[in-house]
């Protein structure tokens, strides 16, 4: 990477970063808050509120993107960026629950993913995107595992109503990062890798695999929100207070983190990613069973959450490897736009029936319902084909004709270790997917010198 392609990843990475930790920090503490609010006596409320970032964003993240292609990648993420910070304000100052749905649903209308991902693309080579968007993942990974720590630690100083204020203060510094850090691109194209297509919806929704996929993202993160509207009233029936339940969380999460790294190695390198997925399903649901029984001892709870969340990490990290794996070459920023619309629209869905639930069953219908759907998501997941080994290259193409394109990519699709190639002329673009193993890559290196134009 250039210094100018580190500068751009690190500081878009840190703006999504900041964005989530906004809508994550106050997941573990949200429930106690609400329900001393005047409506938040109200459970299925209280799940609305909790959940209303999920249904706006997964509304407003694909029109986002694509209202970035025509008015521009920065003014959009402006755009969302200050509608985060007000809603993030009008939460704050919220005196009931449902100011407090406003807010959060103003903070989910935001959307600024999608643009995010756009002007990553704008700003790196291809050969470099993948790195850039990997920055981009483990962020998101670091801030969950950290909002679940800091936000207890938080919730002591400066409140819930203080949280929001702070993520609305930190959304408008980051104003100046887009502004002043971020360089702004010379060249604003659509990038089918990257961005969802309109005309290529049809073929994403009809995939089979695609659906499983999609089902099961919607699924970890229903089951996540319906899980923290239920596990904060436990840790405080146990006796432990609020601003102390970090203590469970962070040696939780530390060791949950270790957990989730051999079954990755052994799903990627091994070809056994079918295999970890399913049994990290099954693994969650043991995990919501652990803790429906074990939810009067402190130590029971931990363990349960430590099974679940080590569950939890596998599948998050898992889940948009194999969209890559599966989905066509040329409709794979479709696919993974329909994935992280539907991931937010299971947040929504899973906070709004754990409230719901509680409402009108009880507490330990949340648990019921968690063990239930994770185990109709073994059954869904079982379905799916097994993976191939593959991974996917992208190369930076010069300029040339569709005809030259069109039999270059036939000669590429035909090398050794090649299982789909795509050749778009107008981004400039090879993308190959290629064998973990026997993919002979000095043999595209010397087609592409070769060819007219070739980088």
């Amino acid at each position: 990477m250039t210094a100018t392609e580190r500068r751009a990843s690190i500081g878009l990475a840190s703006i999504y970063g900041l964005r989530m930790l906004g809508l994550f920090i106050i997941l573990p503490i949200f429930a106690l808050y609400a329900s001393k609010l005047p409506g938040g006596s109200s459970h299925l409320l209280m799940g609305i509120a909790l959940g209303a970032y999920g249904l706006t964003q997964a509304i407003l993240q694909i029109p986002a993107g694509w209202m970035s292609d025509r008015y521009g990648r920065k003014p959009i993420i402006y755009i969302g960026l200050v509608l985060f910070a007000l809603g993030s304000f009008v939460a704050a100052s919220a005196g009931n629950i449902y100011l407090v749905i406003l807010g959060r649903a103003m903070q989910g209308a935001g959307a600024i993913n999608a643009a995010v991902m756009a002007l990553t693309a704008d700003l790196t080579r291809e050969e470099h995107r993948t790195k850039a968007m990997a920055m981009i993942g483990m962020t998101i990974g670091v801030t969950f595992s950290a909002s679940l720590i800091l936000s207890p630690l938080l919730s002591g100083v400066l409140g819930v109503p203080g949280i929001f204020a702070l993520t609305g203060v930190l959304a408008l510094l980051a104003l100046f990062i887009v502004k002043f850090v971020i360089p702004n691109p010379e060249i604003t194209h659509f990038h089918s890798d990257t961005e969802a297509s309109g005309s290529k919806f049809a073929e994403v929704l009809k995939n089979r695999d695609l659906l499983r996929l999609d089902f099961g993202i919607f699924s970890l993160h229903a089951i996540l929100m319906s899980v923290f509207m239920q596990v904060p009233f436990v840790l405080e029936r146990n006796g432990l207070a609020v601003s102390q339940h970090w203590k469970i969380y962070l040696p939780v999460m530390l060791v949950a983190f270790v957990l989730m790294v051999p079954p990755i190695i052994i799903a990627e390198s091994r070809g056994k990613m079918k295999q970890v997925f399913v049994g990290a399903v099954a693994l969650a649901a043991c995990g919501q069973l652990v803790l429906m029984f074990g939810q009067h001892n402190l130590k029971e709870i931990a363990l349960a959450l430590l099974i679940f969340f080590a569950a939890f990490n596998v599948l998050e990290a898992t889940l948009p490897s194999m969209i890559s794996k599966v989905a066509p070459l040329s409709a794979k920023g479709t696919a993974m736009g329909v994935y992280s619309s539907v991931q937010f629209l299971g947040a929504f869905f899973g906070a709004s029936v754990g409230g719901a639930l509680m409402q009108y069953v009880g507490g330990n219908s949340v648990f019921i319902f968690a063990i239930l759907w994770l185990m109709l998501w073994v059954v869904v997941a079982a379905g799916m084909r097994p993976l191939a080994l593959v991974r996917t290259k992208l190369y930076h193409l010069g300029k040339m004709s569709a005809a030259e394109g069109a039999q270059l990519q036939q000669t590429l699709s035909q090398l050794q270790g090649v299982r789909e190639a795509l050749v778009v002329v107008t981004e400039r673009m090879v993308c190959l997917k290629v064998e973990m193993k026997g993919f002979d890559e000095e043999a595209v290196d010397r087609l592409l010198a070769q060819s007219s134009g070739g980088a």
